[in-house]
């Protein structure tokens, strides 16, 4: 077994016990920091493909702007975590079901009888002045153009809901009215108090 096949095993390992802690860990921000260590796996994985941009997109955007978002928005949602921890008992067997129908379906669709390597071969070598930029954005402006400007609209209805979210007034919140603190006056901030002295004997 070569070392580039040892390092994919040792990354998949990875990538595969990061995805599980995200669904089973109660704390939801313990969940993103898995989720981080999940995506720092898999574009190891790509860079084992030799995709090197696509590795450094995940990293540069997904761990250093989408998840700060996504811990932004958890830790301004206040949510509940005993209510999260009730719950998590009763939907277990529903997760479970869910979880196995979905590992069946992924043998099926995404074994060696499809995507062996009888099925596909190995990635080309590619010498050292292949731009694998260039032939990236010639595919995402050319034959798949439709799809990324759709998924540019769903990332903006995003970060439009989580804006949304975090906007929403909370009962016995206090909150600053600038308006009215630029409008204040004196006579309704300062009260004179006359008091007769006092002569000490």
């Amino acid at each position: 077994m070569g070392t580039e096949k040892i390092l994919f095993y040792i990354f998949a390992t990875v990538v595969v016990f990061g995805a599980s802690m995200v669904i089973t860990v109660r704390n939801p921000v313990r969940a993103a920091l898995f989720l981080v260590l999940t995506f720092f796996a898999s574009s190891a994985i790509w860079l084992l493909l030799e995709a090197e941009f696509l590795a450094i997109v995940l990293v540069l955007v997904y761990v250093g702007a989408v998840m700060v978002l996504f811990l932004f928005v958890v830790m301004m949602l206040d949510i509940n975590l005993a209510r999260l921890k009730a719950g998590f008992i009763s939907y277990l067997p529903v997760g479970l079901g869910v979880a196995i129908t979905m590992l069946v379906i992924m043998v099926m669709i995404v074994g060696p009888q499809n995507f062996g390597l009888e099925e596909y071969l190995a990635p080309v070598r590619h010498v050292a002045s292949y731009d694998n930029t260039r032939e990236l954005g010639g595919l995402l402006y050319t034959v798949y153009v439709y799809p990324f400007e759709i998924a540019a609209v769903i990332l903006l209805v995003a970060i439009v809901a989580a804006i949304v979210l975090t906007l929403r007034r909370r009962p016995n919140t206090l909150h600053q009215k600038p308006e009215e603190q630029i409008a204040v006056k004196s006579v309704e901030r300062v009260r004179k108090v006359k008091m007769r002295a006092e002569e000490r004997k």
